[in-house]
C-alpha cells in the first residue's frame, strides 16, 4: 500500500494537514535534540523527510522503513543517507546501539504496537531516549466532533483529488479513529520497559509527542 504512494507521499501529506505537518515534524527534531556524533535510528522513515535534520546536526541517522518503495524514493532524494529496510518487530539492530530512536506517523501501521515499543526499547542504550511524533485524540470534545467529522468526509475526498492511491487514505482515517488516545500509549510504553513518559499535545491534540528515556 505504501510503496504506491510514496512518489506525492509527502506533498499529500503537507496537503492533508494544512501544513501542520511541517511544525509536527519540527517539533520532534527538537525533541529528539540531535547533537554531532550521536545514532539516531529514525523508524518508519519513508523517503527521509524526517531523517533530513537530524543529519544535516551532524548525527549518525539511520533512516528505516518496511516500504521497499518508500526507500527506492528516499534513496533517489536523499542518495547521503544510508537507509535500511526493517520490520520494527525484528529489527536488525544490536541491542543498545542508538542515542535516541524516533517514530513518526507509523507506529500506528505496526500490527503489534507493544512489540514494536519493547524491539525500540532493546536497540536504546541505557539512558536513551524515545520521541514518537502520532495522530492522537484532540483535548477538546467539540473540536473533537468536527476532527471526526474531518476524518470521515474530508479527508477521503482531498485524498481523491491529490493521492494516487485513495484506499490508503482511507485506511489513514480508519487508523487515526482506531488508536489509542495520549494516557493509553503512554501506559504501553511503560509496559514495554521506557521510563520517565510523558506527552506534549500539538495542534489542540491532533499530534501528540511522547517522550521517555531507556
Amino acid at each position: 500500500m505504501f510503496d504506491t504512494v510514496a512518489p506525492r507521499y509527502d506533498l499529500v501529506n503537507d496537503i492533508l494537514s494544512l501544513g501542520q505537518d511541517r511544525r509536527w515534524r519540527a517539533e520532534t527534531v527538537a525533541a529528539v535534540g540531535p547533537r554531532p556524533g550521536q545514532r539516531i535510528l529514525d523508524l518508519a522513515a519513508g523517503t527521509g523527510t524526517s531523517s533530513r535534520p537530524f543529519a544535516d546536526a551532524g548525527a549518525i541517522v539511520v533512516p528505516a522503513d518496511l516500504s521497499e518503495g518508500m526507500l527506492v524514493v528516499g534513496k533517489q532524494r536523499q542518495p547521503d543517507l544510508t537507509f535500511v529496510n526493517a520490520d520494527a518487530l525484528a529489527l536488525p539492530f544490536a541491542d543498545g546501539v542508538f542515542d535516541a530512536v524516533t517514530i513518526s506517523f507509523g507506529l500506528r501501521n505496526v500490527e503489534d504496537v507493544a512489540a514494536a515499543l519493547a524491539e525500540l526499547h532493546r536497540v536504546t542504550r541505557r539512558g536513551g531516549r524515545i520521541v514518537i511524533c502520532e495522530f492522537s485524540t484532540p483535548t477538546w470534545k467539540p473540536f473533537r466532533t468536527t476532527y471526526r467529522n474531518y476524518l470521515v468526509r474530508a479527508l477521503p475526498k482531498i485524498a481523491g483529488a491529490t493521492a494516487s492511491n485513495t484506499a490508503a487514505y482511507d485506511y489513514l482515517a480508519e487508523s487515526i479513529l482506531a488508536w489509542p488516545d495520549q494516557h493509553a500509549l503512554a501506559d504501553l510504553m511503560f509496559d514495554a520497559g521506557w521510563r520517565g513518559v510523558g506527552w506534549k499535545n500539538l495542534s489542540g491534540g491532533v499530534v501528540a509527542l511522547h517522550r521517555a528515556h531507556a
